[in-house]
């Protein structure tokens, strides 16, 4: 197995600074009162008194368009790179051309055999490994 102290001296092509708007997640109103009842992902409110809806100051935030992330950074990991998720070392071959710009993620369910194989040529086609 490819030990974690190799690294691949692959630089990323976008050199830029990656701006998050939001990190924190928008939780559903009043998901803290009723933990049992109400789950925390985010619900719109639809009541028509409801102070969340009517966007009143101190109350929780809606997610809304502004929100998003830049385009060219968007899905963007924190080392500027993209993660494209790989199951055998056959699909690291379209991936040799884009080293710049995608790292590879291999997928949980990947035998340990696999996982040699697709480390090793990921090694000789120079692309950076997630995991």
């Amino acid at each position: 197995m490819v030990t974690k102290s190799v690294k691949s001296a692959v630089r990323p092509a976008y050199q830029g600074k990656i701006v998050k708007k939001r990190m924190k997640k928008f939780q559903r109103h009043q998901s803290d009162r009723y933990p049992a009842k109400l789950k925390t992902g985010w619900r719109k409110p639809k009541g028509i008194d409801n102070c969340v809806r009517r966007r009143f100051k101190g109350k929780r935030l809606m997610p809304n368009i502004g929100y998003r992330s830049d385009k060219r950074t968007r899905y963007m990991l924190p080392c500027k790179f993209f993660k494209v998720r790989v199951f055998n070392a056959k699909q690291l071959e379209p991936i040799m051309m884009q080293n710049q710009k995608f790292a590879v993620e291999i997928a949980g369910r990947v035998s340990k055999k696999t996982r040699k194989e697709i480390e090793e040529r990921a090694v000789q086609l120079q692309l950076k490994l997630v995991n």
